[in-house]
């Protein structure tokens, strides 16, 4: 009867282990949000680490992308439907699409010093910010290192159409292992960790033109 009633002792190990194992996983799995061209201090990957968001090499999304297009009686959804009326083969759902491609397009690119790529999918005053910020970087001897697991999630953000020039804003939510290496390999700034990372890219076309490129304008933390 003694040993039917005695204290569960295994009981209490094993959700001390699991208490651990959660804490763990916390550590190790920092969140983030920011869009920012700064290098941070490196971080080790037990930390919440802050990388930069554009560096590295980019990796198919193991789960769907959420797609988010506005209220169609909303200013962004009118401004697409204005779009639909100067382009009709303007579809918004197939932007999104594109915008996604384009997103890890020049996250691969800017990582690898790809200014070809850089060129033809940004726009002149975007492309000389991150030429700059791509010749800073070999100046140093440094390397970018990243990883795009997962995008969770992209919506249109605002939309608006000037004459026959559209603009469109779109909200990434991107889940990145981001991180800076010197000459010897020695981590400089980012992580390893895996960080959510919130970014507005803002595309512009002329719907008017047959060049059907939509050009990144502007890329910003959210």
């Amino acid at each position: 009867m003694g040993g039917s009633s005695g204290f569960p002792i295994d009981l209490v190990l094993f959700g001390m282990i699991a208490l651990f194992l959660v804490l763990r996983l916390r550590s190790i799995l920092g969140k983030r949000t920011g869009y920012e061209h700064p290098p941070q201090p490196y971080m080790a990957p037990d930390a919440a680490g802050r990388g930069p968001t554009i560096d590295g090499r980019a990796e198919p999304a193991p789960t769907p992308v959420n797609r988010v297009l506005p209220d169609p009686a909303s200013p962004a959804g009118a401004a697409l439907l204005r779009m639909q009326e100067v382009d009709r083969k303007f579809s918004p759902p197939a932007f999104l699409d594109g915008a996604e491609k384009a997103f890890r397009m020049i996250v691969t690119a800017f990582a690898a010093g790809d200014r070809a790529t850089l060129r033809n999918l940004l726009s002149d005053d975007t492309f000389h910010a991150f030429e700059a910020a791509v010749a800073a970087r070999e100046a140093a001897g440094h390397r970018q290192r990243s990883e795009i697991r997962a995008i969770p999630s992209m919506a249109v953000e605002t939309a608006a159409i000037a004459g026959t020039v559209a603009t469109i804003t779109v909200r990434f939510v991107s889940d990145q292992i981001s991180l800076t290496v010197d000459g010897t390999g020695q981590p400089v700034s980012g992580t390893d960790a895996v960080t959510e990372i919130t970014d507005l890219w803002s595309f512009e076309r002329d719907l008017n033109k047959p060049d059907p490129a939509w050009r990144l304008v502007s890329a910003r933390s959210a």
